[in-house]
């Protein structure tokens, strides 16, 4: 396909995205975490609930969901357990953690951390773990983006100028105005992306399965090979104990962009609105699904699988549902890398830097900014131009660290007992088992290393917390009366404050 169609339409998705980005500072100033962290903590049900959707589909949505349907077939429905858990977290545990923001002053995750257990080192330590599956998301989602306006130009831009020119745009807008850009850009690309998908996976029916009726595909593969719809697969490279444990650290991963995205809310309300309504979201994931499914008998010698929707557009697809595939994907691949990026930068100067160097919060909001473009620079561009191969795995094992904070986080919710050295005993326990599983002996047993080291990680939590001093009273209860109202302290006669979430 030699049309200009297709990188044109892409290109202009990318200026309405700079457009959308830049306004959406207008009449505030940037300088106080609160307001670019945070957005002022002022963002409604409808933008919430978009800004959520859109962040957690990413670049996976067009490329990593139609791959694994292509190579693993019904093993991509993890996806659909893992999203569907999704909005119950956010349901439950978003106004807690909007509380907590709001009456503790907390604009990260890591401070938190650092504020329940007392321990600021802990709080850095939490933030830096989950910097690394943060990153490995917005690698993730900067190959995709490259990649698409690699495919649409027809070859002529190179990937790493793709990757040079997505981290510039979205460099440019959220260095101007942080969490409200995110907020603003999601919001627009959150609706491209549904009406992208199905009309992608819609005429893919239509074209190969004989109808817009996506049963008829599902026919068609049981036919030709029923492997696809059973685990391992056709490939025998999917096992079930894989496939159940990615599923359990994708659902215990509490990724820092969601805690920020719960923070930034107007109320506890907003939040529990928005969770309710993320399911009929997820239906975008389904007709690009569908169009995995049909690459398997109608690319059968593709050689990359992450590709497959991008090949069947490029070689079938008019030239305008390729440009509108292009800017949809470009879009999701935006959506997801916007948030991580700032909560990486976010957590790496309050978390971190402010504590070591003691900044004011007005320094520490003017580093969070200034990171942005070291970490675009020095981290996530050279990882992504060296271009991994699977997307899909490297979300995974960025998930498998992230998951290794938990105790942390049954620490703040449920057991009041737990300890900063119980926590960061585990938290390091944890982490090296992963990274020996993960670098050494590559998920033993076909177990995701994640999940071995949650196993390590858990016992060694209880055993250290119970051995050793928990957080003061005084803390155990500011947070306790929030995370489970009614909550009393042993021995204390007077019943604790109760704070209510639901208003």
């Amino acid at each position: 396909m030699t049309s200009s169609v297709p990188i044109v339409m892409t290109l202009a998705y990318l200026g309405v995205a700079i457009f959308l980005g830049l306004r959406a500072r207008t009449g505030r100033s940037m300088n106080s975490l609160e307001e670019w962290g945070v957005a002022g903590r002022s963002m409604g049900p409808v933008t919430l609930y978009l800004l959520i959707a859109a962040g957690s589909v990413s670049a996976y949505t067009f490329m990593g969901a139609p791959g694994w349907a292509y190579t693993k077939g019904v093993a991509v429905f993890y996806v659909v357990i893992y999203l569907s858990y999704l909005a119950l977290v956010a349901w439950y545990f978003g106004p807690k953690v909007w509380a907590f923001g709001r009456r503790f002053g907390h604009v990260t995750q890591g401070a938190a951390i650092a504020d329940r257990y007392e321990s600021p080192l802990l709080g850095g330590l939490a933030a830096a773990v989950m910097s690394i599956a943060s990153l490995a998301y917005a690698v993730l989602q900067t190959i995709g983006a490259a990649y698409i306006l690699h495919v649409m130009s027809a070859g002529r831009l190179p990937i790493w100028v793709g990757v040079l020119v997505v981290l510039s745009c979205i460099a440019l807008y959220l260095y101007a105005s942080g969490q409200r850009a995110i907020g603003m850009t999601n919001a627009f690309q959150g609706v491209l992306m549904l009406a992208v998908a199905w009309a992608i996976g819609l005429w893919a029916s239509q074209r190969f399965g004989g109808g817009p009726w996506f049963g008829d595909v599902f026919a068609t593969l049981r036919d030709r090979d029923p492997r696809f719809l059973t685990l391992p697969g056709a490939q025998g490279d999917m096992s079930f104990a894989f496939w159940t444990t990615s599923i359990i650290v994708s659902m215990l991963s509490f990724m820092p962009p969601v805690w920020t995205q719960w923070m930034s809310a107007s109320s506890a309300r907003t939040i529990r609105r928005s969770a309710t309504w993320l399911p009929s979201y997820y239906v975008v994931i389904l007709p690009m699904v569908v169009v995995g499914f049909i690459g398997i008998y109608s690319l059968p010698e593709l050689a990359r699988a992450d590709t497959v929707a991008l090949e069947l557009a490029m070689q079938q697809m008019p030239v305008w549902l390729v440009g509108l595939l292009g800017a949809g994907t470009l879009a999701a691949s935006m959506s997801s890398c916007e948030p991580f990026l700032h909560s990486v930068a976010l957590s790496y100067a309050k978390d971190i830097a402010q504590p070591a160097f003691k900044l004011s919060d007005v320094g520490a909001g003017k580093l969070a900014r200034g990171l942005l473009l070291p970490i675009m620079a020095l981290i996530v561009a050279p990882v992504a131009i060296a271009e991994p191969s699977n997307l899909v795995m490297i979300l995974l094992v960025g998930l498998g660290f992230a998951t290794q904070v938990l105790p942390a986080f049954i620490g703040m919710f449920f057991w009041t007992r737990a300890s900063r050295w119980g926590v960061l005993g585990g938290i390091v326990a944890g982490f090296s088992v992963t990274l020996v599983f993960t670098l050494v002996w590559r998920n033993p047993l076909g177990v995701h290393a994640g999940f071995w080291g949650l196993l390590i990680n858990l016992p060694i939590f209880v055993l250290v917390s119970c051995l050793t001093r928990p957080a003061s009273n005084a803390v155990v209860e500011r947070f306790f009366a929030i995370a489970a109202p009614g909550w009393q302290a042993a021995g204390d006669r007077d019943a604790v404050h109760r704070t209510s979430v639901s208003e």
